[in-house]
Order: C-alpha cells, then structure tokens, then sequence
C-alpha cells in the first residue's frame, strides 16, 4: 500500500524530533562533564540496557534545569529597597481634660519589603492599645542598643497600612501656663487637631503652623501642621483682660488742609493723624462748615463715616489704642475772585491739636490779600508731602498758631483772576553754535541757547562723549554749574512771573572735545549737546582747517549763507556786553614754546584749563567767560525743529588740499 508524500513527512518528523532532543541532552552533557574533567563511562546498568544505543547519557531534571540556567542567564535581580519601612503621615486628635490628653493617633505607613517589618511608634506616647485593619495587634519592645526602650509594630505584608493608636499625654503646667508636646517623628506630614474644653484662652505654637483657630460653645478648637523632624508643642494661657479701653479717651491730633480754588469749583483734601495717650478711641469726630460736602474718606482703620449735625463721625474697625491716620476728600462752593472765605475742618473732642492749612490758585490767578486769625506763615514743604510737591504758580501756607483746640481760627484771601492763555513753559527759541576744528582732532565749541521759561529752574546739558567744559554764563554772567546724577549737566535759568510773557534770556557754555587726528582723506562727526527742551531754530558757524576741504553729508543740518541770529536776545547780551560778546575776538596766532616748537593759542587754552576739570566733565568750572577764537575758512549749517533730550549731530568728509601746498 502506497503513502502519499505529505504522510510520509509527518512520519519522519515525529520520529526525529524525539531522536534530536536525546542526542542534545547527551551532547550537552558529556561536553560539560568534560569541561569540568568529570567525563565518565556510562553507569553498568544503564550501558546493560539494550533499548539505548550506545552513545546515550541521560541525567536529571535538575541538571538539565542548571545547564539551560548557565546557557541563557537570567536578568540581574532588582535591587532591594533602601528601607523596609516608612512612617508616611501621622494624624492626632486629642483632647484635653485636666493633666491628660488623650484621643487617637493615625499612622500611615508603607511596606516596601516582603516578610515581616518593624515600624517603630513615636516616643513618649502612652499607647492604650493598637489596631490594624480593625484588628487588634500587639507592640514589641526593641532590641538591644540606643533604641530597646522604643516600642514598634510589627507589620507582614507590603504596601500601605493604617495603624490607629489610643494614647494619652501628660499636660505640663508653669507659671500659668499649660502645654502639651508631640514628639518628633520621621513622618513627611504631621497634623494634629487638639480641643480644649473652655474659652478665652491664647494659644501659642512651636514646632509647625497653627492655621486654624476656634471657639464654639465652651470649647476652643485648634488645627495645626508640622514637618515631623521636630516637636509640636501647644502653650496655651488664660486671656489677660485688659482694662484700658475703660479708661478715659485722651487724645491728640494733627490735621492738615489743602484748598484748592479753581475757577469753578473748589476742592478739599485733609489728612488727620490721630495719637492715644489714654484709653481707646472708636471713632474720630471733625467739624465741618455749613458748605463743604464731604465725598471720601479713606484710611486703613476706617469702617465707615458719616455727616451729622455739622459734623464728620468716622468709625473705625476695632477701637484704636495707639494711632491712627485717614484722609479726607471733598470739596465746596466759592466765588470765582474776589474775597473768599476758606472753610476750615477742625478736630473735635482732643486735648490739642497741631497741623495747618495751604490755600493754592488753579488757573489763571493769584492771591492779592489775605486775612488770618490763629495762623501762623509757613513754608509748603512744612506741610507734608502731598502740599510740597503741587506745583501752584500762587500758594499760601499757615501753621496752626496754638495748640488749644479752642483758640478760633480764620482764613480769608482776596483772589484776582486773569484772562486763560496758553503759556508756554520753557522753550529753547534759537540755539548757535560756533566749533573750531584742528586737524590734531581737538574741537572748541560754543554753544549759545535763547531761551523763554516761565516754570523751569535748570536747564539739563548732557554733553558729548569726553566733552570738559570749560565756562558757562547766563545773560552774560558767568554761573557754575551743577551735575546730575547721570553725570550731564544743570544749568540755572531765569523765570519770569505767573501771567506775564517770558522774555529770552541767552545761556552760554564753552567746552573742550577730544577725537582723532585728521588724516590726508576721511569722514568726522561732529556731535552737539542734547537739552531737555525744544529747539525751534539751530544755526552752527563750523571754522575748520585751511589746508582742508570738508563736504557735509546729507542729514540735519544743511548749508546755507551765513545769517546773524534772529532772536532778540543775542541782540539784547550784545547791547549790554558789547559788540564782542559771542563775535571773532581775533585769529588765532603761533605761541613759539621754549623747545622752540611752534603750538596753537588753542593748545595753549587747552594747557591752561586742563588741571582745572575733573573725570572729562568739568565738574569745578571757573566763573569766567573766555572769547572764541575765530580761525580759518568757514561754513555755516541750519536745522528746525530739535526734539528734547536729542543730541544732534553733522557728518562730514574732509581731505588734504594739495592745491595749497599740502602733501
């Protein structure tokens, strides 16, 4: 009988699969036994079997397990865990009742190794007994050694459990005060909630953060939280009642007024500052005219106000013990000009009462006349840092003459008021500039500004980069000037009075600026002061070298013939100072050295003006006005328009002149 293909292939699979895996097993074995020098013939019996054929080894399960252990190794075993325990997070309820507190402990704790673990219990615990899972469990001691009085449970299986204790603690009192304290565990979270079955006590904390602090009913309730790795302990003591708010109030004050009058309206702003001497004050009250309608008070004591009776009764908070400080807003109706009666607050129920009252003018007006009774004059800046810093063009200041809360005060100013125009502030009407180059890179410039102020005092100068100045003047007086604290310059102005038009006045310096030489062929840059005011008009007369040609770049500045100054009053300076203020005072000649060597009168300036500034800014500046030393052919530049705090600047190109001679 004849097989198909396909069965014949099954049949040799099974029994050749049987036949390779014995003959593994026995050629694994005998290569290992004689690698380990322990070949040895096969044992009688088994050789005597005539079922195997020669060849065959057979051994145990165990062997064959080792040798498939030894032939594919098995990962590296994980790591043990550093501890076997830890002590995560320790909650206590308690409760006090006379010398003890007791109530419940709650730790959680996480097993990280299989088998039994020791979890030690917080010392100094009196523990009454101990459940886990709801089940009883016992507290060992431990063993020999620093900890042996310490008791631990002992816990058999890994991951979380929560072990709850009943315990007690003893309340230590002293000098009229009682604690308890928690020891210190290893636990990341300690909380504990302690009730205390009175009220009326203050409680203090050491060791964590009390965030929770109450009293219902006859019992007074804390909740406090710590890091664990230091002792929690609760003080607490009875309130001491404090008689003072019994006393009689006695108080001082101060209170200072701003009335500012406006054309039509009038505005009203108060601050009072109370001080306690005796007893607790819980309210303030201010007397008010008939007139004056109160919109605001505001202060960090202040609970609410009101007006009654001719009176403001503010109310504060709590009842205040020390001081306390509230601003006052409002405002009234007054005429327009004319005599006014300024409408005073006044404190009331104080022993005395210290400040004072600033009448300013909103507008175009100022103040004529004035009546006092009470008062006494006084500076703004007196006043507190509210009236020093308004910037009123008419103000008047008084002090309160007494101290008696009851000596009558009066105040009446007579008001004139004007036609509103627009003013302008300050404004820089003209500037001129004069700048004598050398080719060593030295450069003299004079700087002359036209100037019309109504407000300003100084006039800010930041000058270029290694600029020393060497002179200023003001309507032709020599003046010093001061320094900022970036270093620029303050220069002092002249301010004409409130309503009238500001006349020009010319302010003038000289300063002294260091660059690089000249060569035959390149390009400079000149660079000018910046002001902190506008510029209407600038015209710069630039007198360079004879043996150079100079090309202006494109930019600000643009040629033009050369025009005397517009303004008035250059005219005026040069009326007053003669024809040689701000003109050629002649060229410049060689001063022949002793070495025989030619120099400059501009070097000669710069000789002798050089051990007299200080850091490149001429922070010690002589009063005096040097001349400007007009030399060499010139060209005269214009620009409009310069905007505050802008330092302008005129590039150009220079090159030798080889038609005169130059090399």
């Amino acid at each position: 009988m004849r097989r198909s293909k396909s069965s014949r292939n099954s049949i040799l699979s099974s029994i050749r699969e049987p036949l390779i895996v014995a003959l593994s097993f026995a050629l694994a074995t005998f290569f290992m036994a004689a690698l380990n020098g322990q070949a040895q013939a096969p044992a009688p019996q088994l050789s005597a079997d005539l079922s195997h054929s020669p060849g065959w080894v057979v051994i145990s399960v165990d062997d064959y397990q080792n040798l498939r252990t030894r032939a594919f190794p098995t990962e590296r075993d994980p790591e043990p865990p550093p501890v076997d325990a830890t002590l995560t997070r320790v909650d206590y309820d308690l409760r006090i009742a006379g010398e003890l507190a007791t109530g419940r402990a709650s730790l959680t704790v996480d097993v990280l190794k299989d088998g039994w673990v020791r979890v030690p219990i917080p010392s100094g615990l009196l523990v009454r007994e101990a459940r886990l899972d709801g089940k009883l469990v016992s507290l060992v001691s431990g063993g020999a050694g620093k900890g042996a009085g310490q008791l631990s449970a002992v816990l058999a299986h890994a991951g979380r459990a929560v072990l709850l204790l009943d315990i007690a603690l003893p309340v230590n009192a002293s000098a009229g005060e009682e604690r308890i304290s928690l020891p210190s565990t290893s636990s990341g979270v300690t909380r504990a909630a302690v009730q205390l079955p009175r009220q009326g006590v203050d409680v203090k904390l050491s060791g964590g953060l009390l965030t929770e602090k109450t009293e219902t009913g006859d019992e007074s309730k804390w909740l406090a939280y710590a890091r664990g790795d230091e002792p929690l302990t609760f003080t607490w003591h009875r309130k001491i009642e404090d008689h003072h708010i019994t006393l009689p109030l006695r108080q001082r004050g101060s209170l200072t007024q701003l009335t500012s009058l406006a054309e039509d309206s009038t505005s009203l702003y108060a601050e009072v500052n109370l001080e306690i001497t005796q007893g607790a004050a819980k309210e303030a009250r201010i007397q008010l005219p008939e007139n004056i309608m109160i919109n605001q008070v505001s202060g960090g004591m202040v609970a609410d106000w009101e007006v009654k009776a001719g009176e403001l009764v503010v109310t504060f908070l709590e009842p205040v013990e020390q001081s306390a400080r509230f601003v006052i807003t409002g405002e009234t109706k007054t005429p327009r000009d004319g005599h006014i009666d300024i409408s005073l607050l006044r404190l009331l129920n104080t022993e005395r009462d210290t400040g004072g009252v600033a009448v300013e003018v909103l507008g175009a007006g100022e103040i004529k006349d004035l009546k006092t009774q009470g008062l006494e004059n006084a500076d703004a800046a007196e006043l507190g840092d509210y009236v020093a810093v308004r910037q009123s063009p008419s103000m008047v200041a008084f002090h309160f003459r007494s101290s008696d809360a009851k000596v009558p005060r009066s105040l009446a100013v007579d008001i004139a008021r004007y036609a509103q125009q627009a003013v302008l502030m300050a404004n820089i009407e003209e500037a001129r500039y004069r700048v004598l180059l050398s080719k060593e890179g030295k450069s003299l410039v004079q700087a002359q500004y036209a100037i019309r102020n109504n407000q300003r005092n100084f006039l800010k100068v930041t000058l270029p980069a290694g600029a020393a100045i060497w002179s200023a003047s003001l309507a032709g007086k020599p003046v010093r000037p001061g320094e900022a604290k970036d270093g620029s310059l303050l220069l002092p102005l002249e301010k004409s009075r409130a309503g009238e038009e500001a006349p020009a006045f010319v302010l003038e310096i000289f300063y002294l600026v260091r660059q690089t030489a000249w060569i035959d062929k390149g390009k400079a840059t000149l660079a000018l002061p910046a002001v902190d005011l506008p510029i209407s008009r600038t015209g710069l007369l630039l007198y360079h070298p004879p043996l150079f040609k100079v090309a202006p770049e494109p930019g600000t500045f643009r040629v033009e013939p050369y025009e005397s100054p517009s303004s008035q009053a250059f005219a005026l300076v040069m009326k007053e100072f003669g024809p040689e203020y701000g003109q050629n005072a002649g060229g410049i000649v060689d001063v022949v050295t002793k070495s025989g060597t030619p120099q400059s009168s501009t070097q000669v300036l710069v000789d002798n003006f050089k051990n007299k500034t200080l850091g490149g800014r001429g922070a010690k500046v002589l009063p005096i006005r040097p001349s400007f030393p007009a030399f060499g052919p010139s060209v005269f530049f214009v620009s409009e328009l310069t905007a505050e705090n802008h330092a302008p600047a005129l590039e150009f190109n220079y090159q030798r002149d080889k038609k005169e001679g130059g090399k």
